[in-house]
């Protein structure tokens, strides 16, 4: 099933050689080297499979793709940076900053999803990469889907050319800003200051330090009818801001977020993001500290149309 902002369906990598990657440590300041990365692969591993089950058992279609062993593609688990899939059966593939992300595009993946879903052409954008132009997918932007608005915070990783080519590729409108942590750093991805659900947001205003600029997100988000659930820097910083509002297969509500995050939300906030669906969550710390990313970045969702001989 799917709806405008959210679906059911599911695409998640499953890892076989994640790591700490140093190709992109230097623009991801959530990275954290642990100090054994010979366990990290298996920790990770099992902590993405945790988090498979609890989507599962709450009734989400989720497509598991295993990742292969050559070429090397640490952060393969974090598939939503290469690939998005949209309701008019258009596939968008994304300009990466860091060489061995690129090899993450798999065209044999999308064309294992043919055989339910309906493609109807793949807008390849990854040609800006020669001119060192990177957009990284729904972690550059949040997407509000009904309201076809790209919310992206600038950075390294986050080019607003390529973000005005996807936008009139697309119809979306975008709403660009700069967002910093606490330390004055640009934040590398747009998706671990804010999340947008169809009838709310979670973002940490504080990061975004330009008055004028903050006030354009909130009067976005304020006209499209959301409620604006304010996370503080130290909560963005444990993936409060990385979460994903996703379908049961009977159309119920399901917020997705990692334990770390669920931990660091007051008691207000949980019930505030309990109005608008069940909070579903896995312990992935491997994965945060090392990836830098949490359980939004794992899920790319398929919006795709439904072939007629599909069976899901």
């Amino acid at each position: 099933m799917t709806n405008n902002q959210s679906t059911s369906n599911i695409l998640m990598i499953r890892p076989v050689n994640f790591g700490f990657n140093e190709e992109t440590a230097e623009s991801n300041a959530f990275q954290t080297r642990d100090a054994n990365q010979q366990q990290v692969q298996a920790k990770a591993l099992a902590e993405f499979d945790g988090l498979v089950k609890v989507l599962k058992d709450n009734g989400v279609n989720v497509i598991v793709i295993d990742d292969t062993a050559e070429p090397h593609t640490p952060d393969s688990i974090f598939p939503n940076n290469w690939v998005s899939f949209h309701d008019n059966g258009e596939v968008f593939l994304y300009p990466m900053q860091a060489g061995n992300r690129r090899l993450e595009r798999r065209e044999d993946i999308i064309m294992g999803l043919e055989d339910n879903f309906r493609v109807k052409h793949v807008i390849d954008l990854s040609r800006f990469e020669h001119e060192n132009k990177y957009l990284e997918g729904t972690g550059s932007m949040v997407l509000d889907r009904e309201n076809k608005i790209a919310y992206a915070c600038l950075s390294p990783r986050t080019d607003e050319n390529v973000l005005a080519i996807f936008c009139k590729q697309t119809g979306y409108k975008s709403i660009k800003f700069h967002a910093v942590d606490e330390q004055g750093l640009a934040i590398y991805h747009t998706n671990v200051m804010m999340c947008m659900g169809s009838q709310f947001s979670v973002i940490c205003l504080d990061s975004i330090s330009n008055s004028s600029e903050k006030q354009l997100v909130m009067l976005s988000i304020e006209n499209t009818g959301k409620e604006i659930i304010s996370i503080s820097f130290e909560q963005m910083n444990r993936f409060a801001g990385n979460m994903l509002e996703v379908e049961s297969g009977n159309g119920d509500s399901l917020i997705v977020l990692s334990q770390n995050a669920y931990s660091s939300l007051t008691d207000q906030q949980t019930t505030t993001l309990s109005k608008y669906g069940k909070l579903v969550y896995a312990d992935i710390h491997t994965i945060e500290n090392n990836g830098g990313g949490s359980a939004r970045c794992m899920m790319a969702e398929v919006h795709l149309p439904l072939s007629n001989l599909s069976l899901l």
